[in-house]
C-alpha cells in the first residue's frame, strides 16, 4: 500500500485549487464542507463558482499564490501549469494533489460518503477511479 488513510482537519486553514473547471469546483465544494478557507485562482470559471463561499481570483496562476496555503489542489488543463505547481509546492513543502498526475500527488482523494458524523473513505490508490465511484454509490444507496 502506497498510501496511508487519513482524515484531515482543515477548518479554517487556507488551501489553494488552482483552476476552475468541473474537476476544480468538485474539490472546491469538498475543500468547502470540510471549512476549509479557498483560494480559487483561474483566468475563467464555470459560474457555480460565483455562488461558492470562496475567494475567486479571476487571472493565471502566480507562484505567490502558493504562500500560506497548507494544500494546494492543480486542477487546470494545462499540463506545464500543473507541473509547475507542483514544483514550486514540493519547494515549499506544501502537499499537492495534481488532478493529471497520480504520479505527482502528494496525496489522493478518495470517494467518500458522508451520513451525519459517518465518513466512508474509498480509494483504489489512484489506480482506477470508476471502481471507487461505483462502490461510492452503491455504499451511499445502501445507506440511504
Amino acid at each position: 500500500m502506497r498510501h496511508y488513510p487519513v482524515f484531515l482537519d482543515l477548518q479554517g486553514r487556507p488551501v489553494l485549487v488552482v483552476g476552475a473547471g468541473k474537476v476544480a469546483l468538485r474539490k472546491a465544494k469538498g475543500l468547502i464542507d470540510a471549512g476549509a478557507l479557498v483560494t480559487v485562482v483561474a483566468p475563467k470559471s464555470l459560474p457555480e463558482f460565483d455562488d461558492l463561499p470562496l475567494r475567486l481570483l479571476r487571472r493565471p496562476f502566480r507562484p505567490s499564490d502558493i504562500t500560506g496555503a497548507v494544500l494546494v489542489f492543480a486542477a487546470t488543463d494545462d499540463r506545464r501549469v500543473n507541473h509547475r505547481i507542483k514544483l514550486l509546492a514540493k519547494v515549499r513543502g506544501i502537499w499537492a494533489n495534481i488532478a493529471d498526475s497520480a504520479a505527482e500527488c502528494d496525496f489522493i482523494v478518495p470517494a467518500r460518503v458522508r451520513r451525519g458524523d459517518v465518513h466512508i473513505a474509498i480509494s483504489t490508490g489512484g489506480q482506477s477511479p470508476r471502481i471507487s465511484a461505483a462502490l461510492r454509490q452503491k455504499l451511499d444507496d445502501l445507506l440511504s
